[in-house]
Parts: structure tokens; C-alpha cells; sequence
């Protein structure tokens, strides 16, 4: 019988429609769940089980009343640490921060408690969210369910472990090279990019985006039709649209499929995840998809020239603190940005047009696909001490290079489960779609989720 921290949003808000379930039963199961895995997991900042037990009992009575606020009223869930809520400090994973409570809600969590949310944390992350790793110099580390000695990735990294541990059914994160994608691959979750300027967020940024990481697809879906609605605060958000998120029912048949299963610059594909998203594609093909190979087009010069302008960014911003707080910052990202310290004003520009360049290069490769499949991550969750898969920060991005290029295009992408190495680490299919079309990802990752493998048990306890 499934516990009650391991129901999906989409079974909670059905059974408080029908008074089989309250959202204070259900708060109280999953607060218990986070006193029994939190003290090995470290997922979790900013912990209030009080308030969470407030906005359950206010559900609660809403859904007595049957006048629930909104779609996910009464349902627990986690934000990550960069999205700010009113009163909170935000870290941004760093020692180096100056702990000034945030005085409003970002988009996403107005959104979420304007439909009533059960707010119960925020999620670790390391570093200025420039880690695929929950290495941090503020956060404790924090580490994967599924194997406490591996990475949850990141920089979701906390809402990854979260999730796989059952902290509730939603949780969001954020993602600009790969940062909701990489944790739900290595958790085993679905972890939505959606398309740049679906989902509002504050400060707005290029290729910046915020997203759910869920259980199912389904829950996702549920999760984006909360998140999606529009805020003035980002100038770049996409005009507002009313998609049909909970129509999820799609055939394969006949859909336009690309499989890559080589990046080009980066780290080689690992054999077991070869084989997982190789024997995906095949369950495509059975179901009716047409799929065609995709070559390499990221460059070694696309991928050096966003490392080059993001190191500067981050230089800039750590030279822009006292020296006492930089001393804090954790020594891989210290030494990582410090090789933007000398580089001329020619060399930045020249890192910042590699931007629009991988735009182009993913647009033309990926344009006669309705969508195309990739391992999220080229290998599989490291060890948890670990900064990144090469854990050496003059090789920063060997990993990212089949996540990051629909942030820069501002293509939807979604990572979900499609197999586990030989010592049950899961492996991440990402599925990517085209311009603005959400909902045709969403369609396919629930199409695949229908008949993939059977998956194993949740590592709950």
C-alpha cells in the first residue's frame, strides 16, 4: 500500500476533492518522512514544519468548505533556495552572502501560495548554482537517495533528493545550463525546462528558467499549470497563454523522432546510458515514432566561450564583495571564476556570441524533429563529495553538453527515468521539443512513461 508522502499531487488533490484525505493527515505523514531521511540527506534549508502544519490546516478547511484556491491546495512541496520567499534569507548556496531576509515572494512562490501550496522548505543548492553537485560552502552536502555516497546532482540539488526521498510531491527548481534536469536524471524524477519566459522568474537572466521536479509527468503538468501564469516582474516572460497542461493523452504514432547519443565536446556517453536511451528510442520506434540519428553540433568553442562568459559574470560578482565574505566561497567556484580575472573586453564579447551561436546551431539541428532524444547526462550520479563529474574546475561543463544548448535556444526539454546502472543509480532520458511547445514534450514523456520498463521502489526509508 503506498504511503501517503508517496501519493502523487494529482491522487492528493483527488482524494480532498472527495474527503477521502486531508491535507493535515497528509502534512503530518510527510513531515515524519523528513525527520527520518533529512539528517542523511541534507536536502533541506529554511525547514518550518509549523508553518507547514498552519497552511495545511487553512487547506484543509478550504477543502471542507469546497472552496479550494487553487490546483494544488493542501499539497506539500519544497522551493529552491534562489527563489525567494518574503522573510527568508537567500543564500545562494554561499557562506559569501549576507543573510537579509528577501522582502517579497518571487514569482513562483506567489504563484504557489496563491493556490494554496503547503510550503515546507527550501531545497539546498551549492555555490551560486553553478555546481551539478549539492557541494556548498553554506548548505551541508547534500546527497542522493537512491545512494548516499553519490550526487544528487545539481544545482537542484536538495529538490532532487527531495523528491526522491518523498518530501512531498512537488518541488521546483531552476535551470540554466541544465540545473533541474541533471538532479531529476541522476534522482530519477521528471524535471521540466520549460521553454525560456514560460514560467516568470525574478531577477530574469538569459537562458535562466524555473521548473518542476516531480514523480510523474502528470504531477509536472499539474505543477506548470500553477507556475505558468504571468508576472510583471519579468520582462523577458513569454505573453501569457492558457495551455491545456493536464491534456496529456498523445500517441507516438507517426511523431518526427531525433536520437543523439553523442554530444560532441564533453564527456563520452558511459555504456549503460547508452543502452538505457538507445533501447528508449526503440520503445518510440515500437509505438509508431519515426526515429532518425542526430549528430554532434555543440562546438569546443561554443561550450569554452560560455564557460569564458559565465566565468567572468562570476568574477564580477565575486570582486564585488568585501574580501572577508569572498574568503568564504567554495574553492572550486573561487578558483573557477578567478579564470575570468584577465581576460580582455574582446575575449568576453567573443564568450557572450557563443550564446547566440549554440541558439542557432540547436534550432537548425533539431528543426525537422517534433522532438529529439538524448541522455540528460552523459554519466551517471558521481560521488556526492564531488563538484561536478570531472570534479576539476578547468573542466567545468564536460557534462552539460546535451542540457545546455535548449537553454540557450529557449527549447522545452524534460529529463524522466529510463533505466539504472548495474549498482541502481538512475539514468536520465532527456526528451526535447520545439519552440514553445510544452505541452507536445510533456506528451511524449507521459507517452514514454506509459511504456517504459518497470520502475523500482522509491528509496524511501
Amino acid at each position: 500500500m503506498t504511503e501517503l508522502p508517496d501519493l502523487t499531487a494529482v491522487e492528493l488533490v483527488a482524494q480532498y476533492r472527495a474527503k477521502t484525505l486531508s491535507p493535515v493527515e497528509v502534512t503530518e505523514a510527510v513531515l515524519a518522512r523528513i525527520e527520518a531521511r533529512e539528517p542523511e540527506l541534507h536536502a533541506l534549508y529554511a525547514y518550518d514544519p509549523s508553518a507547514a502544519r498552519d497552511d495545511a490546516k487553512g487547506a484543509e478547511a478550504r477543502w471542507h468548505a469546497g472552496e479550494p484556491l487553487g490546483p494544488i491546495d493542501g499539497v506539500p512541496l519544497t522551493l529552491k533556495e534562489n527563489i525567494a520567499t518574503r522573510g527568508t534569507p537567500v543564500p545562494l548556496g554561499t557562506a559569501a552572502t549576507a543573510l537579509v531576509p528577501a522582502a517579497e515572494d518571487a514569482p513562483a512562490a506567489a504563484r504557489i501560495r496563491e493556490s494554496g501550496g503547503v510550503l515546507l522548505a527550501k531545497t539546498t543548492m551549492p555555490d551560486y548554482g553553478m555546481l551539478t553537485s549539492g557541494l556548498s560552502s553554506f548548505h551541508t552536502t547534500a546527497r542522493n537517495p537512491w545512494q548516499p555516497s553519490a550526487s544528487p546532482g545539481g544545482s537542484s540539488a536538495g529538490a532532487g533528493a527531495a523528491g526522491a526521498a518523498g518530501y512531498g510531491p512537488l518541488h521546483v527548481g531552476t535551470d540554466i545550463g541544465g540545473s533541474i534536469r541533471l538532479p531529476a536524471g541522476w534522482c530519477g524524477l521528471v524535471g521540466l525546462k520549460p521553454s525560456f519566459g514560460r514560467v516568470p522568474v525574478d531577477p530574469p537572466f538569459l537562458g535562466r528558467v524555473a521548473g518542476p521536479m516531480t514523480r510523474t509527468v502528470a504531477d509536472t503538468a499539474l505543477l506548470m499549470s500553477v507556475l505558468s501564469a504571468p508576472d510583471p516582474r519579468d520582462h523577458l516572460s513569454l505573453p501569457p497563454a492558457d495551455l491545456p497542461w493536464s491534456s496529456l493523452d498523445g500517441s507516438l504514432e507517426g511523431l518526427r523522432v531525433g536520437l543523439q547519443l553523442d554530444s560532441g565536446p564533453g564527456l563520452p556517453v558511459d555504456p549503460a546510458t547508452r543502452d538505457a536511451v538507445t533501447a528508449a528510442a526503440r520503445a518510440f520506434e515500437a509505438a509508431g515514432a519515426v526515429v532518425e540519428p542526430v549528430g554532434p553540433f555543440l562546438t569546443r568553442e561554443m561550450l569554452s566561450g560560455l564557460d569564458t562568459f559565465w566565468r567572468t559574470r562570476a568574477w564580477a560578482d565575486l570582486t564585488s564583495l568585501p574580501l572577508d565574505r569572498r574568503a568564504r566561497v567554495l574553492p572550486y567556484i573561487a578558483e573557477w571564476a578567478a579564470g575570468g580575472a584577465d581576460l580582455s573586453g574582446v575575449d568576453v564579447y567573443r564568450g557572450f556570441a557563443r550564446i547566440d551561436a549554440i541558439s542557432v546551431a540547436t534550432l537548425r539541428a533539431t528543426s525537422s524533429f517534433d522532438v529529439v532524444l538524448s541522455p540528460t547526462c552523459p554519466v551517471a550520479a558521481p560521488p556526492a563529495e564531488w563538484a561536478s563529474p570531472t570534479n576539476d574546475p578547468a573542466r567545468p561543463f564536460e557534462h552539460i553538453g546535451f542540457t545546455v544548448p535548449y537553454n540557450m535556444s529557449g527549447q522545452p526539454a524534460v529529463s524522466l527515468n529510463c533505466g539504472y546502472t548495474d549498482d541502481g543509480r538512475p539514468i536520465g532520458l532527456q526528451i526535447s521539443g520545439r519552440r514553445f511547445d510544452d505541452i507536445g514534450v510533456l506528451r511524449a514523456a507521459a507517452a514514454y512513461e506509459a511504456i517504459r520498463p518497470p520502475q523500482r521502489p522509491w528509496p524511501v526509508g
